[in-house]
Protein backbone atom coordinates (compact mmCIF):
# COMPACT_ATOMS: atom_id res chain seq x y z
CA UNK A 1 0.00 0.00 0.00
CA UNK A 2 1.24 3.35 -1.13
CA UNK A 3 1.22 6.50 1.72
CA UNK A 4 0.06 6.16 5.32
CA UNK A 5 -3.65 4.89 6.59
CA UNK A 6 -5.66 7.07 8.27
CA UNK A 7 -7.39 4.36 10.22
CA UNK A 8 -5.75 1.90 12.49
CA UNK A 9 -7.69 -1.05 10.50
CA UNK A 10 -5.80 -3.05 7.95
CA UNK A 11 -9.40 -3.83 6.64
CA UNK A 12 -10.05 0.28 5.70
CA UNK A 13 -7.18 1.27 3.66
CA UNK A 14 -8.03 4.59 3.25
CA UNK A 15 -4.38 6.71 2.48
CA UNK A 16 -4.39 10.54 3.20
CA UNK A 17 -4.62 11.10 -0.51
CA UNK A 18 -7.72 8.66 -0.60
CA UNK A 19 -9.52 10.82 2.22
CA UNK A 20 -8.41 13.69 0.56
CA UNK A 21 -9.82 12.69 -2.64
CA UNK A 22 -13.04 11.40 -1.19
CA UNK A 23 -13.35 14.81 1.14
CA UNK A 24 -13.11 17.11 -2.35
CA UNK A 25 -15.31 15.31 -3.73
CA UNK A 26 -18.14 15.87 -0.67
CA UNK A 27 -17.15 19.55 -1.02
CA UNK A 28 -16.19 19.57 3.00
CA UNK A 29 -13.26 20.33 5.12
CA UNK A 30 -13.01 17.06 7.73
CA UNK A 31 -14.34 13.84 7.99
CA UNK A 32 -16.10 15.55 11.19
CA UNK A 33 -18.53 17.34 8.85
CA UNK A 34 -20.18 14.35 7.33
CA UNK A 35 -21.56 13.97 11.13
CA UNK A 36 -23.89 15.60 13.27
CA UNK A 37 -23.52 14.42 16.33
CA UNK A 38 -24.83 16.79 19.36
CA UNK A 39 -21.55 17.73 22.01
CA UNK A 40 -23.80 16.47 24.44
CA UNK A 41 -24.32 12.87 23.07
CA UNK A 42 -20.54 12.78 21.96
CA UNK A 43 -17.51 10.19 23.21
CA UNK A 44 -15.18 12.45 24.71
CA UNK A 45 -13.36 9.26 25.56
CA UNK A 46 -14.34 8.73 28.90
CA UNK A 47 -17.08 6.41 29.78
CA UNK A 48 -17.73 7.76 33.53
CA UNK A 49 -17.52 4.38 34.84
CA UNK A 50 -15.80 3.87 37.83
CA UNK A 51 -13.66 0.88 38.38
CA UNK A 52 -14.85 -2.15 40.73
CA UNK A 53 -13.73 -5.95 41.34
CA UNK A 54 -15.37 -9.08 40.19
CA UNK A 55 -17.48 -8.67 43.80
CA UNK A 56 -18.45 -5.19 43.75
CA UNK A 57 -19.55 -5.27 40.17
CA UNK A 58 -21.64 -8.42 40.74
CA UNK A 59 -23.18 -6.32 44.03
CA UNK A 60 -23.99 -3.82 41.77
CA UNK A 61 -25.73 -5.30 38.98
CA UNK A 62 -27.57 -7.45 41.38
CA UNK A 63 -29.20 -4.86 43.53
CA UNK A 64 -29.90 -2.91 40.12
CA UNK A 65 -31.95 -5.87 39.04
CA UNK A 66 -33.23 -6.21 42.23
CA UNK A 67 -35.23 -3.23 41.69
CA UNK A 68 -37.64 -5.36 38.71
CA UNK A 69 -40.83 -6.24 39.57
CA UNK A 70 -41.29 -10.19 40.63
CA UNK A 71 -44.10 -10.54 39.39
CA UNK A 72 -46.45 -14.28 38.43
CA UNK A 73 -46.22 -13.64 34.73
CA UNK A 74 -50.15 -14.83 32.76
CA UNK A 75 -49.38 -12.71 30.01
CA UNK A 76 -49.03 -14.99 26.80
CA UNK A 77 -49.78 -13.42 23.64
CA UNK A 78 -46.72 -14.65 21.77
CA UNK A 79 -44.09 -14.62 25.10
CA UNK A 80 -43.99 -17.81 26.46
CA UNK A 81 -42.38 -19.35 29.74
CA UNK A 82 -41.76 -23.19 29.42
CA UNK A 83 -39.05 -24.82 31.67
CA UNK A 84 -36.10 -25.00 29.80
CA UNK A 85 -34.07 -28.13 30.66
CA UNK A 86 -30.40 -27.61 32.03
CA UNK A 87 -29.23 -29.71 29.04
CA UNK A 88 -30.16 -27.08 26.57
CA UNK A 89 -27.73 -24.64 28.88
CA UNK A 90 -24.91 -27.10 28.94
CA UNK A 91 -24.77 -28.42 25.22
CA UNK A 92 -25.48 -25.03 23.75
CA UNK A 93 -23.20 -23.41 25.81
CA UNK A 94 -20.37 -25.14 24.59
CA UNK A 95 -17.83 -22.52 22.89
CA UNK A 96 -17.48 -24.39 19.39
CA UNK A 97 -21.75 -23.24 19.22
CA UNK A 98 -21.19 -19.91 21.12
CA UNK A 99 -18.35 -18.58 19.08
CA UNK A 100 -20.02 -18.96 15.19
CA UNK A 101 -21.57 -16.64 13.12
CA UNK A 102 -23.03 -17.89 10.21
CA UNK A 103 -21.72 -21.36 8.91
CA UNK A 104 -20.78 -20.07 5.49
CA UNK A 105 -16.94 -22.81 5.85
CA UNK A 106 -18.90 -26.15 5.71
CA UNK A 107 -15.43 -27.56 6.37
CA UNK A 108 -15.33 -26.21 9.90
CA UNK A 109 -19.25 -25.92 10.73
CA UNK A 110 -20.78 -29.59 10.51
CA UNK A 111 -21.56 -30.06 14.01
CA UNK A 112 -23.39 -26.46 13.73
CA UNK A 113 -24.84 -27.20 10.14
CA UNK A 114 -26.18 -30.99 11.09
CA UNK A 115 -28.19 -29.15 14.36
CA UNK A 116 -29.44 -26.53 12.49
CA UNK A 117 -30.42 -29.32 9.45
CA UNK A 118 -32.33 -31.29 12.41
CA UNK A 119 -33.76 -28.19 13.49
CA UNK A 120 -35.34 -27.79 9.85
CA UNK A 121 -36.09 -31.33 10.04
CA UNK A 122 -38.08 -31.03 12.51
CA UNK A 123 -39.81 -28.26 11.59
CA UNK A 124 -40.91 -30.02 8.03
CA UNK A 125 -42.28 -32.85 10.06
CA UNK A 126 -44.33 -31.19 12.50
CA UNK A 127 -45.80 -28.97 9.47
CA UNK A 128 -46.20 -31.57 6.95
CA UNK A 129 -44.50 -28.74 4.91
CA UNK A 130 -41.29 -29.85 2.46
CA UNK A 131 -38.91 -26.70 3.24
CA UNK A 132 -37.72 -24.87 6.54
CA UNK A 133 -35.32 -22.39 6.38
CA UNK A 134 -32.74 -22.43 9.70
CA UNK A 135 -34.50 -19.10 11.10
CA UNK A 136 -35.73 -16.08 11.15
CA UNK A 137 -35.71 -12.83 13.67
CA UNK A 138 -38.60 -13.37 14.92
CA UNK A 139 -42.68 -14.25 14.12
CA UNK A 140 -42.95 -10.71 13.28
CA UNK A 141 -40.14 -10.99 10.65
CA UNK A 142 -41.49 -14.28 9.53
CA UNK A 143 -45.17 -12.69 8.86
CA UNK A 144 -43.13 -10.02 6.84
CA UNK A 145 -41.05 -11.78 4.99
CA UNK A 146 -44.31 -14.19 3.74
CA UNK A 147 -45.60 -11.23 2.43
CA UNK A 148 -42.82 -10.63 0.37
CA UNK A 149 -43.14 -13.77 -0.90
CA UNK A 150 -46.48 -13.70 -1.79
CA UNK A 151 -45.84 -10.65 -3.58
CA UNK A 152 -42.75 -12.50 -5.96
CA UNK A 153 -44.78 -15.38 -6.35
CA UNK A 154 -47.65 -12.77 -7.60
CA UNK A 155 -45.61 -10.24 -9.38
CA UNK A 156 -48.52 -9.88 -12.14
CA UNK A 157 -51.51 -9.01 -10.38
CA UNK A 158 -52.82 -8.72 -6.83
CA UNK A 159 -51.57 -6.47 -4.13
CA UNK A 160 -54.03 -6.80 -0.99
CA UNK A 161 -52.74 -8.77 2.26
CA UNK A 162 -55.76 -9.89 4.13
CA UNK A 163 -55.08 -10.54 8.17
CA UNK A 164 -56.83 -10.80 11.24
CA UNK A 165 -58.96 -7.51 13.00
CA UNK A 166 -56.96 -8.89 15.97
CA UNK A 167 -53.40 -9.22 14.74
CA UNK A 168 -50.84 -7.81 17.53
CA UNK A 169 -49.63 -4.66 17.63
CA UNK A 170 -46.13 -5.55 16.85
CA UNK A 171 -46.84 -7.98 13.93
CA UNK A 172 -48.95 -5.85 12.52
CA UNK A 173 -46.45 -2.60 12.59
CA UNK A 174 -43.61 -4.81 11.47
CA UNK A 175 -45.43 -6.23 8.38
CA UNK A 176 -46.78 -2.89 7.12
CA UNK A 177 -42.80 -1.78 7.36
CA UNK A 178 -42.13 -4.26 5.34
CA UNK A 179 -44.86 -4.04 2.72
CA UNK A 180 -43.78 -0.43 2.69
CA UNK A 181 -41.59 -0.83 -0.19
CA UNK A 182 -43.59 -2.91 -2.39
CA UNK A 183 -47.47 -1.91 -4.39
CA UNK A 184 -48.58 -4.35 -1.17
CA UNK A 185 -51.56 -2.90 1.23
CA UNK A 186 -52.61 -4.65 4.28
CA UNK A 187 -56.16 -4.58 5.58
CA UNK A 188 -58.01 -6.48 8.17
CA UNK A 189 -60.99 -8.79 8.05
CA UNK A 190 -63.48 -9.39 10.65
CA UNK A 191 -63.06 -12.54 13.52
CA UNK A 192 -66.51 -14.05 15.19
CA UNK A 193 -66.23 -14.86 19.31
CA UNK A 194 -61.81 -15.48 18.91
CA UNK A 195 -62.22 -17.48 14.97
CA UNK A 196 -61.51 -15.64 11.55
CA UNK A 197 -65.03 -14.67 10.09
CA UNK A 198 -65.33 -17.24 7.28
CA UNK A 199 -68.37 -15.83 5.47
CA UNK A 200 -67.04 -12.07 5.67
CA UNK A 201 -63.69 -13.41 4.15
CA UNK A 202 -65.54 -15.21 1.20
CA UNK A 203 -67.24 -12.15 0.36
CA UNK A 204 -64.31 -9.94 0.15
CA UNK A 205 -61.43 -12.53 -0.98
CA UNK A 206 -60.81 -12.15 -4.75
CA UNK A 207 -57.75 -11.88 -7.59
CA UNK A 208 -56.63 -8.92 -5.86
CA UNK A 209 -55.77 -10.32 -2.59
CA UNK A 210 -52.24 -12.15 -2.59
CA UNK A 211 -52.19 -13.60 0.61
CA UNK A 212 -54.66 -14.54 3.61
CA UNK A 213 -52.96 -14.87 6.75
CA UNK A 214 -54.63 -16.58 10.14
CA UNK A 215 -53.43 -18.05 13.12
CA UNK A 216 -53.86 -21.01 15.00
CA UNK A 217 -54.30 -20.90 18.29
CA UNK A 218 -55.41 -17.38 17.85
CA UNK A 219 -54.30 -13.93 20.04
CA UNK A 220 -57.40 -14.86 22.03
CA UNK A 221 -56.01 -18.51 22.86
CA UNK A 222 -58.76 -20.33 20.79
CA UNK A 223 -58.65 -22.92 18.45
CA UNK A 224 -58.99 -21.73 14.81
CA UNK A 225 -62.09 -24.05 13.54
CA UNK A 226 -62.30 -24.00 10.18
CA UNK A 227 -59.18 -23.34 9.19
CA UNK A 228 -60.08 -26.01 6.02
CA UNK A 229 -62.18 -23.64 4.31
CA UNK A 230 -59.30 -20.57 4.79
CA UNK A 231 -57.68 -22.50 2.79
CA UNK A 232 -60.10 -23.66 0.07
CA UNK A 233 -61.07 -19.75 0.06
CA UNK A 234 -57.25 -18.96 -0.53
CA UNK A 235 -56.64 -21.52 -2.95
CA UNK A 236 -59.48 -20.42 -5.25
CA UNK A 237 -58.11 -16.72 -5.18
CA UNK A 238 -54.63 -18.11 -6.20
CA UNK A 239 -53.54 -16.40 -2.88
CA UNK A 240 -50.78 -17.56 -0.42
CA UNK A 241 -52.78 -19.05 2.77
CA UNK A 242 -49.81 -18.39 5.55
CA UNK A 243 -50.54 -20.02 9.19
CA UNK A 244 -49.08 -18.47 12.47
CA UNK A 245 -48.54 -21.29 14.74
CA UNK A 246 -45.59 -22.69 17.25
CA UNK A 247 -43.97 -26.10 18.18
CA UNK A 248 -45.53 -26.83 20.93
CA UNK A 249 -49.16 -26.30 19.18
CA UNK A 250 -48.01 -27.96 16.23
CA UNK A 251 -47.85 -31.28 18.04
CA UNK A 252 -51.01 -31.40 18.82
CA UNK A 253 -53.19 -29.26 16.35
CA UNK A 254 -53.76 -30.28 12.42
CA UNK A 255 -50.58 -30.04 10.42
CA UNK A 256 -50.90 -27.00 8.63
CA UNK A 257 -50.52 -29.19 4.81
CA UNK A 258 -53.48 -30.96 5.68
CA UNK A 259 -55.43 -27.19 5.57
CA UNK A 260 -53.95 -25.84 2.33
CA UNK A 261 -51.63 -23.96 4.30
CA UNK A 262 -48.59 -22.95 1.67
CA UNK A 263 -46.54 -20.71 4.12
CA UNK A 264 -46.37 -21.41 8.38
CA UNK A 265 -44.45 -19.04 10.42
CA UNK A 266 -44.36 -17.80 13.83
CA UNK A 267 -42.05 -18.61 17.28
CA UNK A 268 -40.11 -21.33 17.51
CA UNK A 269 -38.92 -19.77 20.44
CA UNK A 270 -41.50 -21.00 22.67
CA UNK A 271 -38.96 -24.03 22.97
CA UNK A 272 -35.54 -23.61 23.84
CA UNK A 273 -35.67 -19.71 24.91
CA UNK A 274 -37.51 -18.64 28.78
CA UNK A 275 -39.73 -15.86 28.05
CA UNK A 276 -37.41 -13.29 26.67
CA UNK A 277 -39.20 -10.19 26.20
CA UNK A 278 -38.44 -9.37 22.55
CA UNK A 279 -36.02 -11.86 21.76
CA UNK A 280 -37.55 -14.63 19.49
CA UNK A 281 -37.20 -16.91 16.97
CA UNK A 282 -38.77 -17.11 13.67
CA UNK A 283 -40.19 -19.86 12.45
CA UNK A 284 -40.97 -20.42 8.76
CA UNK A 285 -41.87 -23.58 6.27
CA UNK A 286 -43.27 -23.69 2.89
CA UNK A 287 -43.69 -25.88 0.16
CA UNK A 288 -41.09 -27.15 -1.93
CA UNK A 289 -42.01 -25.40 -5.35
CA UNK A 290 -41.26 -22.25 -3.30
CA UNK A 291 -37.79 -23.25 -2.47
CA UNK A 292 -35.87 -20.74 -4.60
CA UNK A 293 -38.13 -17.83 -3.61
CA UNK A 294 -37.62 -18.43 0.52
CA UNK A 295 -36.03 -15.94 2.49
CA UNK A 296 -32.83 -17.08 5.19
CA UNK A 297 -30.77 -19.69 5.29
CA UNK A 298 -30.85 -23.30 4.53
CA UNK A 299 -28.59 -26.21 5.16
CA UNK A 300 -29.11 -29.38 2.87
CA UNK A 301 -27.55 -32.59 3.20
CA UNK A 302 -24.87 -33.70 0.23
CA UNK A 303 -21.61 -35.96 0.38
CA UNK A 304 -18.07 -34.99 0.72
CA UNK A 305 -15.69 -36.41 -1.84
CA UNK A 306 -15.14 -39.89 0.74
CA UNK A 307 -18.67 -40.47 0.26
CA UNK A 308 -19.51 -39.32 3.79
CA UNK A 309 -22.36 -37.53 4.48
CA UNK A 310 -21.92 -33.92 4.75
CA UNK A 311 -23.84 -30.64 5.45
CA UNK A 312 -24.05 -27.31 4.03
CA UNK A 313 -25.57 -23.84 3.60
CA UNK A 314 -27.24 -24.68 0.05
CA UNK A 315 -28.55 -22.27 -2.59
CA UNK A 316 -26.76 -19.23 -1.32
CA UNK A 317 -27.49 -17.50 -4.72
CA UNK A 318 -30.67 -16.63 -3.15
CA UNK A 319 -28.65 -14.63 -0.42
CA UNK A 320 -27.71 -10.66 -0.43
CA UNK A 321 -24.00 -11.44 -0.25
CA UNK A 322 -24.06 -13.17 -3.21
CA UNK A 323 -26.43 -11.09 -5.51
CA UNK A 324 -27.33 -8.66 -3.69
CA UNK A 325 -29.85 -7.34 -6.49
CA UNK A 326 -31.67 -10.34 -6.83
CA UNK A 327 -31.80 -11.08 -3.37
CA UNK A 328 -34.84 -12.97 -1.64
CA UNK A 329 -34.85 -10.93 1.33
CA UNK A 330 -32.72 -8.78 3.20
CA UNK A 331 -32.41 -10.05 6.11
CA UNK A 332 -27.92 -10.43 6.21
CA UNK A 333 -28.22 -12.33 10.25
CA UNK A 334 -29.80 -15.44 12.02
CA UNK A 335 -30.92 -16.70 15.01
CA UNK A 336 -28.99 -20.11 14.67
CA UNK A 337 -28.01 -20.39 18.02
CA UNK A 338 -31.35 -19.82 19.33
CA UNK A 339 -32.69 -22.45 16.76
CA UNK A 340 -29.92 -24.84 18.53
CA UNK A 341 -31.60 -24.64 21.41
CA UNK A 342 -34.94 -25.03 20.18
CA UNK A 343 -33.59 -28.19 18.42
CA UNK A 344 -32.30 -29.35 21.20
CA UNK A 345 -35.45 -28.65 23.80
CA UNK A 346 -37.38 -30.47 21.17
CA UNK A 347 -35.40 -33.26 20.67
CA UNK A 348 -35.34 -33.60 24.75
CA UNK A 349 -38.96 -34.17 25.00
CA UNK A 350 -39.44 -36.18 22.09
CA UNK A 351 -42.45 -36.55 20.46
CA UNK A 352 -44.36 -38.44 23.02
CA UNK A 353 -43.07 -35.34 25.23
CA UNK A 354 -43.85 -33.31 23.08
CA UNK A 355 -47.53 -34.14 22.68
CA UNK A 356 -47.71 -34.26 26.51
CA UNK A 357 -46.39 -30.90 26.97
CA UNK A 358 -49.69 -29.57 24.71
CA UNK A 359 -52.19 -31.41 26.05
CA UNK A 360 -51.06 -30.08 29.51
CA UNK A 361 -51.38 -26.67 28.47
CA UNK A 362 -55.07 -27.47 27.05
CA UNK A 363 -55.94 -28.92 30.21
CA UNK A 364 -54.55 -26.68 32.39
CA UNK A 365 -56.31 -23.84 30.75
CA UNK A 366 -59.72 -25.53 30.97
CA UNK A 367 -59.19 -26.39 34.52
CA UNK A 368 -58.09 -22.40 35.48
CA UNK A 369 -60.81 -21.01 33.08
CA UNK A 370 -63.47 -23.27 35.59
CA UNK A 371 -62.22 -21.92 38.60
CA UNK A 372 -62.13 -18.08 37.24
CA UNK A 373 -65.72 -19.03 36.35
CA UNK A 374 -66.93 -19.97 39.45
CA UNK A 375 -65.54 -16.71 41.19
CA UNK A 376 -68.23 -14.48 41.69
CA UNK A 377 -67.66 -10.66 39.25
CA UNK A 378 -65.59 -13.36 36.87
CA UNK A 379 -66.58 -15.29 33.73
CA UNK A 380 -64.16 -17.86 31.80
CA UNK A 381 -63.68 -18.10 28.95
CA UNK A 382 -65.37 -15.68 27.20
CA UNK A 383 -65.12 -17.24 24.13
CA UNK A 384 -67.40 -20.37 23.46
CA UNK A 385 -64.22 -21.88 21.54
CA UNK A 386 -61.43 -24.80 22.49
CA UNK A 387 -58.72 -23.20 24.21
CA UNK A 388 -54.81 -23.47 24.39
CA UNK A 389 -52.49 -22.39 26.64
CA UNK A 390 -54.52 -19.23 27.59
CA UNK A 391 -57.92 -17.37 27.73
CA UNK A 392 -60.04 -14.44 28.23
CA UNK A 393 -62.06 -13.74 30.71
CA UNK A 394 -64.86 -11.06 31.22
CA UNK A 395 -64.55 -9.61 34.99
CA UNK A 396 -67.55 -6.87 35.89
CA UNK A 397 -65.78 -4.00 37.51
CA UNK A 398 -63.19 -2.24 34.99
CA UNK A 399 -60.31 -4.44 33.69
CA UNK A 400 -57.23 -2.04 33.99
CA UNK A 401 -58.60 -1.79 38.04
CA UNK A 402 -58.61 -5.34 38.30
CA UNK A 403 -55.24 -5.86 36.30
CA UNK A 404 -53.61 -2.86 38.69
CA UNK A 405 -54.83 -4.71 42.00
CA UNK A 406 -53.36 -8.34 40.69
CA UNK A 407 -49.57 -6.50 40.24
CA UNK A 408 -50.26 -5.34 43.41
CA UNK A 409 -50.49 -8.70 44.71
CA UNK A 410 -48.02 -10.54 42.63
CA UNK A 411 -49.42 -11.27 39.31
CA UNK A 412 -49.52 -9.61 35.81
CA UNK A 413 -51.96 -10.40 33.17
CA UNK A 414 -52.78 -8.47 30.07
CA UNK A 415 -56.15 -6.00 29.81
CA UNK A 416 -57.83 -6.76 26.18
CA UNK A 417 -61.00 -4.80 26.88
CA UNK A 418 -62.52 -2.75 28.69
CA UNK A 419 -63.89 -5.32 31.38
CA UNK A 420 -61.61 -8.02 29.95
CA UNK A 421 -58.47 -9.63 31.08
CA UNK A 422 -56.09 -12.79 29.44
CA UNK A 423 -54.75 -15.45 31.52
CA UNK A 424 -51.96 -17.67 30.32
CA UNK A 425 -51.10 -21.18 32.24
CA UNK A 426 -47.32 -22.00 30.59
CA UNK A 427 -44.32 -21.64 32.75
CA UNK A 428 -46.69 -21.17 35.71
CA UNK A 429 -46.38 -23.32 38.63
CA UNK A 430 -49.76 -25.41 40.04
CA UNK A 431 -49.22 -23.77 43.27
CA UNK A 432 -48.98 -20.12 41.46
CA UNK A 433 -52.46 -20.98 39.99
CA UNK A 434 -53.60 -21.36 43.22
CA UNK A 435 -52.54 -18.25 44.39
CA UNK A 436 -53.40 -16.39 41.53
CA UNK A 437 -56.93 -17.89 41.61
CA UNK A 438 -57.11 -16.75 45.42
CA UNK A 439 -55.97 -12.81 44.87
CA UNK A 440 -58.54 -13.11 41.89
CA UNK A 441 -61.15 -13.85 44.10
CA UNK A 442 -60.30 -10.84 46.50
CA UNK A 443 -60.13 -8.16 43.70
CA UNK A 444 -63.05 -9.54 41.96
CA UNK A 445 -65.72 -9.66 44.77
Amino acid sequence: MHGSRTTGSPYAPHTDDDTAAMLGALDVDSVDELFDIPADVRFDDEFGIDERTERETRRLVGSILDRNDDLVELLGRGHYGYYVPSLVDHLADRSEFLTSYTQYQPEVSQGFLQALYEYQSMLVELTGLGIANCSMYDAATALGEAATLADRLRAASGTTVLVPDVLRDGRQSTLENYVAGTDLDVESYPTDDANADVDAIADRIGDDVVMLYAENPTVRGAIEERLGELGELADGADALFVLGTDPVALSLLQRPVDVGADVVVGDASVLGLPTSYGMGLGLFATREEHLRQVPGRLVGASEDDGGRRAYTLTLQTREQHIRRERATSNICTNQAWVALRTAIHVASLGPGGLVDLAKRDVRRAGELAERVDDLVGATAPVHDRHHFREFVAHVDQPAPAIAGDLEARGFAVHVVGDHEIQCCVSGVSDAELDRFVDALEEVVG
